[in-house]
């Protein structure tokens, strides 16, 4: 026993147990003479445990690094492209809000067109005014004018009537 135990721990001997040496070591143990309920007795050795550890580390390991790794680029790739994606965002807004500007100033230019059409019209307006008023006061003036001479003729033969009037003649 003292020989297996040495055997054991020196490094040299050291092998991964098999399945068939923990069927044998399974087998070497002592069977109870009760039936066990519920539950089985187990008995593990820890070097197998350390071995089968280590063989699915080693096994699995590389996929999971090669994994992260594959992850983590993408994870970058993800980013850059959410960064350029950022930057095309930026600009459609920049070239809708350039869209909103090219219409306010057609819109302006449409306004001041019409701005200018009503100064003109308002200048035609104001020349055709001040023409009316003018020829209004050259006509009040020539009716006033018409009413004077009208009065003044009135009077004139007013006067001629008083002088065609008879007067009697005085008796001296």
């Amino acid at each position: 026993m003292e020989e297996e135990a040495r055997e054991d721990d020196s490094p040299q001997t050291q092998r991964e147990p098999s399945c068939n040496d923990l069927k044998q070591s399974s087998q070497d143990l002592p069977v109870p003479n009760e039936p066990v309920a519920m539950e089985e007795v187990v008995i593990i050795d820890k070097k197998a445990v350390e071995k089968l550890t280590e063989g699915l580390l080693s096994h699995y390991l590389p996929d999971l690094q090669n994994s992260k790794l594959a992850l983590q680029e993408l994870t970058q790739n993800q980013v850059v492209l959410l960064d350029t994606l950022d930057q095309e965002v930026t600009k459609f807004r920049e070239c809708n809000s350039l869209l909103d500007l090219n219409s306010l100033f057609t819109e302006a230019k449409v306004y001041h067109t019409k701005l200018v059409t009503i100064r003109k019209e308002m200048l035609m307006l104001h020349e055709k005014t001040t023409k009316l008023k003018k020829r209004a006061l050259k006509l009040q003036q020539q009716k006033q004018k018409e009413a004077l001479e009208k009065e003044q003729q009135r009077e004139r033969e007013l006067e001629r009537e008083r002088q065609l009037v008879a007067k009697p003649a005085r008796r001296t």
